[in-house]
């Protein structure tokens, strides 16, 4: 290492990260001496592959986190080139927090964004679908390449009745879409997104007042798309104009939808084939939140499998 400051930005405080990859390949010897790092055993070339895509990021002045030396290492296994996916920036929040992929499935989402009209973000809790499609929307509208940003999602209670909801329109939706309205305010931060409504830059609205409209010049996301049925789907997918991107997101594994006939369900294999529509699907090891939840994600899985057979 060229000095001691990147060593410790490396390794962590208190040597954490050095743990991580001890622990991850507790086959495989490091030696640290100074501002050298000495690897040796089964894992030797993985192990240097590994601390020279966390050096390529802390040179950049990338700050590691416990959590991006986790799905490093997760990369590393599967052959993927940590450095390459992370370069990416989409946007910087309100607060200067960058917003980018975090995994190589997250970059294949982005660049699906970015090269189809229509894109189906489908994957488990946690794996960004949501956060990275309103990064993608918000980038957009700054760059005046579309005039709104347009927020929607079924009104489907998740297995309890809530029952009669008091207030206006805004207030008996607002449950319904309040993760959409926490993503725009991260992202551009509250006043500036309250400003953007007022204006009617972005609009958040149930996915039942969508028919009949035809939407140009917008950047619309349709979230929780596993509760549409498939007349619903159809009608949404019938609303995109000219100049409009389209993000639709779900898990195909937790339909709320009564009788169980999901919009999403069947989708792709109807649109296979149609220019302008892609497919994204993300897995576990795309998961981004707390460790548990990608362990979680993956016994559910395997459940899943099991009561299959």
């Amino acid at each position: 290492m060229p000095d001691n400051q990147l060593m410790t930005d490396l390794l962590g405080a208190r040597d954490e990260y050095l743990k991580l990859i001890e622990d991850a390949f507790a086959d495989t010897s490091v030696v640290v001496r100074g501002s050298e790092i000495s690897v040796s055993g089964p894992a030797a070339e993985n192990l240097l592959d590994l601390f020279g895509e966390l050096i390529t990021l802390v040179g950049r002045g990338q700050k590691l986190s416990a959590g991006t030396v986790e799905r490093t290492i997760d990369m590393i296994r599967a052959n993927e080139k940590p450095s390459e996916i992370f370069a990416t920036e989409v946007l910087r929040t309100v607060a200067g927090a960058q917003v980018r992929p975090r995994t190589a499935g997250q970059q294949r989402y982005v660049d699906a964004m970015v090269a189809n009209t229509v894109t189906f973000g489908i994957g488990p809790a946690g794996t960004g679908k949501s956060w990275l499609a309103v990064a993608m929307a918000v980038q957009a509208l700054q760059r005046n390449e579309v005039e709104r940003i347009v927020l929607t999602r079924p009104a489907v209670e998740a297995g309890e009745r809530l029952g009669f909801l008091p207030g206006d329109l805004m207030e008996k939706v607002d449950p319904y879409l309040r993760p959409l309205y926490d993503a725009m305010h991260d992202m551009v931060g509250p006043e500036a997104a309250h400003r953007h409504m007022e204006r009617g830059s972005v609009e958040v609205a149930p996915l039942a007042f969508m028919r009949g409209r035809t939407l140009n010049g917008s950047f619309i996301i349709l979230d929780e798309a596993q509760n549409t049925t498939p007349e619903q789907m159809k009608m949404f997918l019938t609303r995109i104009g000219f100049g409009s991107k389209a993000v639709i997101t779900g898990d195909t594994t937790q339909t709320d939808v009564p009788g169980g006939r999901s919009g999403l369900g069947g989708v792709e294999k109807i649109l296979d084939g149609i220019e302008g529509v892609g497919f994204v699907h993300l897995g576990a090891r795309d998961v981004v939140r707390h460790r548990i939840v990608q362990r979680i994600v993956d016994a559910y899985a395997q459940a899943d499998v099991s009561n299959a057979q």
